[in-house]
């Protein structure tokens, strides 16, 4: 019977690359694999109870969607429009390059804190990169820094959109993984300011070692100028320092938090001058049709987990994996290998929706923690987006910079390597995670 079921997971993952491969939606090609899941799979193994169709779509579909906790899904999304409307890029590279002028690096160093800044606003790797590039490789350029290490830092920072919360990618994986968002959330913090630091580490160093590649710093500003260019900057730090502290500090939950976000964006885009009817209404339309993409995926993803529940295939696969005696840290390996292929091909929403209702049972058989494994599988996903030759993130800084995209990999390599050695840490020291989250909701 196992034999049975797992041939029939492995037909229906085949017929899922068949129709993404055929340039179907991955949404509807999730729902179309789920409905010859519920037509077909009973024909194939006798075992599995015949449900009607439309009953198993429609029930599906409503749990997935009909949740107060994925309100704040298109609440964050638009948040991040309106932001990302006003000069927030401009005011980004201003107002971070007197402060990191005495750093060894200098202002390649704004690609790191920038890019940690701005996913806190936008949640996507993609949009964090191209927001930042747009604005710091034409400035590092005129210059003089070393274009290979700027287009390296740059699109290994981008990759911080999917883990510093408020993360899109986060919020899909609790909804799907049933967790916490808040303490995902939370988790998300020590890992992102880990990576921030191993980015900015290796500038620092890599200065350090070519101090010919690096430009000299510019005159010393007074504190009080420094501030004055951080102007525009400031309040948008704070808006995401009360959202995010207020999920923290259990003043509000992730929706709540939503909200006071978008009201405090709209705020800033008022007083910054860059709110408008045409602004307004074109954020509003671009968090609605990302969101409805998001959701189409969910509803799909939704109903093909509900039909291989029936019929018994990620228990199988669970027991299957457990019969073969291969230890939890063999089974993270093989995710992770599994994870950067499929980043080849599809985003890292996607990913994380077409493997959930598989990998859970058997992360769950492994005695892993489930909000430890949202952050382990953010971080691979993430890693996913610089993989070369094929990341997204790397076609983003192609775009970008015109270069060839296996020169665009080569530069990022690096931080390749980088993520790695993140991923290694947290898998290694779990409590990296999990610490932060168990402490502050202990509380």
């Amino acid at each position: 019977m196992e034999f049975a079921q797992t041939e029939a997971g492995m037909l229906l993952l085949g017929l899922l690359f068949v129709f993404l491969g055929l340039g179907i939606w991955i949404g509807l090609a999730l729902a179309l694999v789920g409905l010859v899941g519920v037509v077909v799979l009973p024909i194939l193994i006798p075992a599995m109870p015949s449900m009607p169709p439309e009953k198993v779509m429609g029930t599906a579909i409503w749990q997935s969607l009909a949740s107060w906790t994925l309100a704040a899904l298109p609440l964050f999304i638009w948040m991040g429009e309106i932001l990302f409307r006003t000069r927030l890029s401009e005011d980004m590279f201003r107002g971070l390059a007197p402060w990191v002028q005495r750093l060894p690096g200098r202002l390649m160093h704004v690609n790191v804190i920038g890019c940690g800044i701005f996913a806190a606003v936008s949640g996507s790797s993609a949009a964090t990169a191209a927001t930042i590039g747009k604005m710091s490789l034409p400035a590092l350029t005129q210059r003089g820094y070393h274009v290979p290490m700027a287009v390296g830092s740059l699109a290994g920072a981008g990759t911080l959109g999917l883990l510093i919360p408020p993360s899109i990618v986060m919020i899909v994986y609790g909804v799907a993984a049933e967790v916490s968002i808040v303490r995902l959330f939370i988790a998300g913090v020590i890992p992102g300011i880990m990576l921030m630091v191993l980015f900015s580490g290796y500038i620092a160093v890599w200065s350090l070692m070519n101090p010919t590649l690096t430009p000299p710093a510019d005159p010393p500003m007074p504190f009080m100028k420094k501030v004055r260019e951080s102007g525009q900057l400031i309040p948008v730090v704070l808006l995401i320092a009360f959202v995010m502290g207020s999920i923290y500090l259990g003043w509000a939950t992730a929706t709540e938090a939503a909200v006071f976000g978008v009201v405090g964006a709209l705020a800033l885009s008022a007083w910054g001058g860059s709110l408008s009817w045409k602004s307004f209404a074109d954020s509003l339309m671009g968090a609605v049709r990302l969101s409805c993409m998001i959701n189409l995926i969910l509803a799909g993803a939704a109903f093909l987990t509900q039909a291989m529940a029936y019929s018994g295939i990620p228990a199988a696969m669970a027991a299957w994996v457990g019969a073969q005696g291969f230890s939890p840290f063999m089974i993270i390996a093989c995710l992770t290998v599994i994870y950067l292929i499929l980043g080849c091909f599809i985003d890292g929403i996607s990913m994380i929706v077409l493997t959930v209702s598989v990998v859970l049972p058997i992360i769950a058989s492994t005695g892993f923690d489930l909000v430890w494994f949202g952050i382990f599988i953010v971080l691979v996903v993430e890693l996913a987006q610089i993989t070369p030759p094929v990341g997204f993130n790397l076609f983003v800084l192609q775009g970008l910079t015109g270069k060839g995209i296996f020169e665009v990999a080569k530069n990022t390599l690096p931080f390749f390597f980088l993520m790695l050695v993140a991923v290694a840490i947290v898998t290694v020291f779990p409590g990296v995670v999990t610490w932060l989250p168990q402490t502050m909701l202990a509380r």
